[in-house]
């Protein structure tokens, strides 16, 4: 094996995943196409744990960039008990976070081998990337005509009720090609949520949720990686985090003056370059 060449490639995984992940455009659609381009020479084992947990990087960016909002102990504080040395907010935060990926965990943890090997093929992904783009399409025309103010502009306004429903929606990215981000912000702002807030959950979301799926991955793949192996998945794990930085910034700030209509415009236009792409084989 060519360490250089398949570091090269990790790279290009890496940035495909920093950039897909956060943005509600599904990384495994993105992840699909790259593999038919792009080749690793690694094995089949390797390749599906690889696709998973450079997830990890994705989420330390988030935990870089949210850190003063999601650590839950004061700095400093010597006096009034332990429960002074505890930020309460961030606290009920976390729970909200908990509460919300309980539908993902019951459903997804069972079924887990059988997705894999039933659902993570180009017709789920191409169908699921079409259907939830016209979702957000139809989204922004509803809130455009309806012109309300949302009820949740802050994420420490979501109580356990809308943080399980908005669970039951990331539920549904268990089906690959519906985008994580994509199911959980186009359920928070059908029920009431800013794109702020929304995006900003989900984002909160993924620590948990995608830190269990690497586990599960590496668990299943076992420990005994060789040097090249480890140094690929390194390589892979530091650019998507790097990249997600940016992604993760740079959507933030989009959201705020745009609408999710031209993410569900290139939701359609990729299925549909999915769907022919792999028709034409």
């Amino acid at each position: 094996m060519n360490l250089i060449m398949e570091s090269l490639k990790a790279a290009l995984f890496g940035v495909v995943e920093g950039i897909t992940e956060w943005l509600p455009i599904s990384s495994t659609g993105h992840m699909i196409l790259l593999d038919e381009f792009v080749h690793m020479q690694m094995s089949d084992a390797f390749m599906e744990m690889f696709n998973v947990v450079i997830q990890l990087g994705a989420i330390m960016a988030v935990v870089l960039l949210y850190f003063t909002k999601l650590w839950p102990f004061k700095w400093g504080s010597r006096e009034g008990g332990a429960v002074s040395w505890l930020k309460l907010d961030t606290w009920k935060l976390w729970i909200m976070v908990i509460i919300a990926i309980i539908p993902s965990a019951v459903i997804g943890l069972p079924l887990d081998d059988w997705m894999d090997a039933h659902l993570h093929t180009a017709p789920v992904v191409a169908a699921m990337l079409i259907v939830y783009g016209a979702a957000f399409i139809l989204l922004e025309r509803r809130q455009g005509r309806a012109k309300r103010a949302a009820k949740v502009d802050d994420v420490q306004q979501i109580g356990p009720k809308l943080a399980l429903m908005i669970g039951c929606f990331q539920a549904l990215s268990l089906v690959p090609g519906t985008s994580r981000s994509g199911a959980t912000i186009l359920g928070a702002v059908l029920l009431g949520c800013s794109r702020a807030a929304a995006s900003e959950f989900s984002f909160f979301m993924a620590i948990p949720t995608m830190a269990g799926a690497s586990l599960i991955k590496v668990l299943k793949f076992g420990f005994g990686f060789t040097a090249q192996e480890a140094i690929v998945l390194l390589v892979g794990c530091v650019t998507a985090f790097v990249v997600s930085l940016v992604a993760i910034k740079t959507f933030i700030g989009y959201i705020k003056r745009h609408s999710f209509t031209a993410f569900g415009w290139y939701r359609i236009a990729l299925g549909a370059l999915v769907a022919a792409y792999f028709l034409m084989r």
